[in-house]
């Protein structure tokens, strides 16, 4: 029959290490105000379930590779139109557009602050507990060639299924080889109506030519992405150069 002795080790076993720690203090304090059984027991819960939660968003982090300090809170709306806050809040509070696979797609021209729209949407994301990867399309693109080479692409796109939202900043860099166009389209075509892409581009859909071989393969990657898509044309003039004008002032 279980005793108090017995209590660490039981809890220990179940793997609930934050009761472990705290079950003596909070037994102490259940004492002293007289709790019942039920609220010493949901008291201890409520510990170990803030303390998982709390190691899951800094997992979720650790594994997003989001660029540091890029919250939508920092972005002034003001300065660009294309695109509001209220729109952006929309798609971070309702979640059905991940569920489905649909797509977010960012156009504009350069240092008008897409990566940081972008990394903001993917950290209040995993506020909610969403799985985000954030990839320069290049490495992505480059990672996924040498998976080719070794004949596991198919595993490494797998791989990234666990993904809720694969974000790709800057898909105008990716160069115009068959090996790298290729295994772009086979990643749009592999996520198609399953998981949802942010696509950040300078480039135009018109100006895609520049990123896949042929005619065709151009026609159906943008056919597949915006299928499902929210696309939002941002326009401005360029933060990085308005930054730089404030430095020589």
């Amino acid at each position: 029959m279980a005793n108090a002795q017995s209590l660490p080790f039981l809890l220990k076993e179940l793997r609930l290490t934050t009761m472990v720690k705290q079950w003596q203090q909070v037994s102490q304090k259940a004492i002293e105000l007289d709790w019942e059984p039920e609220l010493f027991l949901a008291h201890l819960c409520e510990l170990e379930t803030s303390y998982r939660h709390d190691n899951k968003l800094k997992r979720l982090l650790r594994e997003s590779k989001l660029p540091i300090g890029k919250q939508l809170s920092q972005y002034d709306f003001n300065e660009i139109t294309g695109v509001t806050a209220q729109q952006l809040k929309q798609k971070i509070t309702q979640l059905n557009w991940l569920r489905q696979g649909h797509n977010l797609l960012l156009f504009g021209a350069s240092g008008l602050g897409k990566t940081h729209l972008a990394a903001a949407i993917g950290y209040a994301l995993i506020e909610q507990s969403v799985r985000v990867k954030f990839m320069s399309s290049t490495s992505l693109v480059q990672m996924l060639q040498k998976a080719k080479e070794a004949l596991s692409l198919e595993f490494e796109l797998k791989k990234l299924d666990k993904y809720e939202l694969l974000i790709l900043d800057d898909i105008g860099y990716v160069k115009k080889t068959n090996s790298e166009s290729q295994v772009l389209f086979e990643l749009i075509a592999h996520r198609y109506e399953r998981n949802s892409l942010l696509i950040t581009s300078n480039q135009a859909f018109s100006e895609w030519d520049s990123i896949f071989t042929d005619n065709m393969m151009t026609v159906a990657a943008i056919d597949r992405l915006i299928h499902h898509a929210s696309i939002y044309q941002i326009e401005g003039d360029s933060y990085r150069r308005k930054q730089a004008m404030k430095g020589l002032d």
